[in-house]
């Protein structure tokens, strides 16, 4: 019996195989717009070309910066509530405040989309909300991909990655090296968990509490879906605007590790940073894990940002100067602790004290 096939009811196509040439062209179609939105003075060229073309412009030595990120686990959440416009904002921030933390400003960025099977309207949802995220970082969206991996992927998932580019004059960098004994240690409001911290989230709320991401909840003032998905904040333009007009020593972007766990990271060698609990509350949703999956205050440090989305290391003489121009911004600010010399029984370089108040 034969067992060949006739090539014409069994035409041979990349469709066939899995990718659809036409929904990439309709995704790039639908997102076109959306991009143009991201673009600064500096962008050479337009949409579609091989390669994102940016005039550097006058500097006297000009330092590149460039960070890559993603959103991680958040993503589970965006794909069950088929909500698709907010992760771009994270995915940016995630990228560009990083950047900030020395100083640079946010040049450009690009972005990798990787999906198991296009659908233009979505994929368009999730340029719309990276551009947003440009936008809101003062950035242009150079440009990016987006890959189609059937047989890879399931069809209704995709991850989001993406580079952001910017630069420092080298006088101006910021550093460790910058950060001396007296500084105030200025605590910037987090939106909400942000980006980190989403696989013991969802651990604990969904899998094991049973929560549904559609259930309202009155201690959260909104669904649990709602909160979970809440963008994270971009503090780039603010933490470039206080480094113009104070003597900002540097920055630290409060991600994975916590708060303590990314102080150290700024904070040298024989330097402490103290920071004070007793200065603020964290939000409902951080009160919402830790009573509902009875975590403990250690493991919830190490794992969320508590509520501090961002830090600045401020010249103590500043310290009013700075608060004014952050609150001039609408961002929630305040003097968390300070950098002392680390004495014989230190042996962290950032450590919490004191426990907050009505948590």
């Amino acid at each position: 019996m034969s067992t060949e096939q006739n090539p014409a009811q069994n035409p041979v196509s990349y469709e066939a195989a899995g990718v659809s040439i036409e929904a990439g062209d309709k995704a790039v179609e639908l997102f076109a717009p959306h991009a143009k939105r991201a673009t600064r003075p500096e962008v050479q060229g337009s949409l579609g070309g091989f390669a994102g073309l940016f005039a550097l412009g006058k500097y006297k030595e000009p330092l590149l910066a460039a960070g890559s990120d993603g959103v991680g686990t958040k993503l589970a959440v965006a794909q069950a509530m088929d909500k698709h416009d907010t992760i771009g904002i994270d995915l940016v921030a995630m990228c560009v405040d990083d950047l900030v933390v020395c100083g640079a400003e946010p040049l450009f960025l690009q972005d990798y989309i990787a999906i198991g099977k296009v659908v233009p309207e979505k994929v368009a949802e999730i340029v719309g909300g990276i551009a947003e995220g440009c936008v809101q970082a003062g950035c242009a969206l150079l440009g990016g991909e987006t890959a189609e991996h059937p047989g890879v992927m399931d069809p209704e998932d995709y991850d989001v990655s993406a580079t952001a580019v910017g630069v420092v004059e080298a006088s101006e960098l910021l550093g460790p090296d910058k950060v001396r004994e007296g500084d105030v240690v200025i605590a910037m409001a987090s939106s909400g968990l942000h980006s980190n911290g989403y696989s013991l989230a969802r651990h604990v709320l969904l899998e094991r509490a049973g929560l549904p991401l559609d259930a309202e909840m009155e201690e959260l003032g909104r669904t649990l879906g709602e909160e979970l998905l809440e963008p994270t904040r971009i503090y780039a333009l603010d933490c470039l605007a206080l480094a113009n007009e104070c003597d900002v020593h540097t920055f630290c972007h409060v991600t994975g590790g916590g708060l303590a766990g990314n102080m150290e990271r700024i904070i040298p060698e024989g330097m402490v940073a103290e920071m004070h609990r007793t200065t603020w509350t964290p939000g409902p949703i951080f009160r919402t894990i830790k009573s509902v999956g009875q975590v403990p205050d250690a493991e919830m440090e190490k794992t969320f940002n508590m509520g501090v989305g961002m830090t600045a290391i401020v010249a103590a003489e500043d310290r009013d100067r700075a608060l004014a121009i952050l609150a001039a911004r609408h961002v929630d600010a305040w003097v968390l602790g300070e950098v002392r010399v680390a004495g014989e029984g230190d042996s962290a370089r950032a450590v919490l004290t004191g426990s907050h108040p009505q948590y």
